[in-house]
């Protein structure tokens, strides 16, 4: 297994380990999750397939009399694949731009750039992945924990769109955050959602007492709640449109009804719950800069990433869902 800052460690070239900090800089959840760095091509290497038994249902125990015993029930356990997914990006730059980009590195810039939208849509696919729609990419939170025990509130909005509603309803909702984490096996290593209920969960836990802060890798504050990290997972921008990685649903119909509600995500990181997956050794993340001494006047660069993710224990995380925020 290995995390991020483990694989920098083990890198020689300083624009990779550069990159590795891009990551871990911009992504709260990269820099958490712990990765197992076990996966291999499968036959003829056109797959790169992780194996795993995941905990559906864990063992109950019980009261007996004397003379009585106990009802028989076992522990469920499901054989699981997943798989490590290629994303990234590439760009290619006139020589002489490179040459003259001055103060501002335009190189630089664009390979910064391209991070950027490797960890948008990281975060993107880990809430939203489909691979029953897209097979290029692995399934997300939405799918793992759909008609799961830890499943909560789904069809039941709770609105919490103003402040007033806000104020009146925050005892009501610390209940319900209660009731969520208590769904959970532990405590969750954060909360993954967007700005509008980032912001809405904030308001409340000043109002109840429940706000905290604390410091990531890299000493900037991280606000909380309850001394659990929410994380605001920002946008994801398709080419055409900036959306925010967690949805935000759209009114419909007419007059318009039901926009306005969102899902707020938990999850605990770890190898027995929600972790990454990568391929053998240290290579997560690879960069290429172009050689400019090299012939040829265009100049290609890339980054990319193989990854995915994994949900060993369904109730390592949950979804509260239809939460009204706008």
């Amino acid at each position: 297994m290995i995390t991020l800052a483990q694989a920098k460690v083990g890198m020689a070239d300083k624009v990779d380990q550069m990159v590795i900090d891009e990551f871990r800089r911009g992504s709260y959840l990269l820099d958490a999750l712990t990765f197992d760095n076990a996966v291999s091509p499968g036959t003829g290497g056109s797959t790169l397939a992780y194996g795993y038994i995941k905990l559906k249902t864990p063992a109950t125990a019980a009261f007996r009399p004397i003379n009585s015993e106990y009802t028989n029930q076992e522990a469920i356990r499901e054989q699981m694949t997943a798989y490590c997914k290629i994303f990234g990006g590439s760009f290619i730059l006139d020589r002489v731009i490179i040459g003259t980009s001055g103060a501002v590195d335009e190189l630089a810039f664009q390979m910064a750039q391209k991070v950027k939208g490797a960890i948008n849509l990281f975060h993107y696919t880990v809430i939203n992945g489909d691979i029953s729609n897209n097979t290029d990419e692995f399934d997300g939170l939405d799918v793992l924990l759909t008609g799961s025990s830890t499943e909560y509130n789904a069809g039941t909005e709770f609105d919490i769109s103003t402040s007033a509603l806000m104020t009146s309803k925050y005892n009501e909702f610390l209940d319900k955050m209660d009731e969520f984490v208590s769904l959970m096996d532990g405590k969750p290593s954060m909360f993954l959602t967007n700005s509008k209920l980032a912001t809405k969960i904030k308001g409340i836990a000043r109002r109840a007492g429940y706000f905290t802060q604390m410091e990531d890798a890299f000493g900037r504050s991280v606000d909380a709640w309850n001394d659990i990290p929410i994380i605001d997972l920002e946008y994801y921008f398709d080419g055409t449109n900036t959306i925010p990685c967690v949805p935000i649903s759209v009114a419909t119909g007419t007059p318009p009804a039901g926009g306005g509600l969102t899902s707020l995500y938990a999850i605990q990181t770890g190898l027995n719950g929600f972790h990454g997956i990568s391929p053998i050794g240290n290579n997560i993340i690879t960069t290429a800069l172009p050689d400019l001494s090299a012939p040829g006047v265009l100049k290609e660069g890339d980054v990319e990433m193989v990854s995915g993710v994994v949900l060993k224990n369904s109730l390592k995380a949950g979804v509260f869902r239809d939460i009204k925020v706008q």
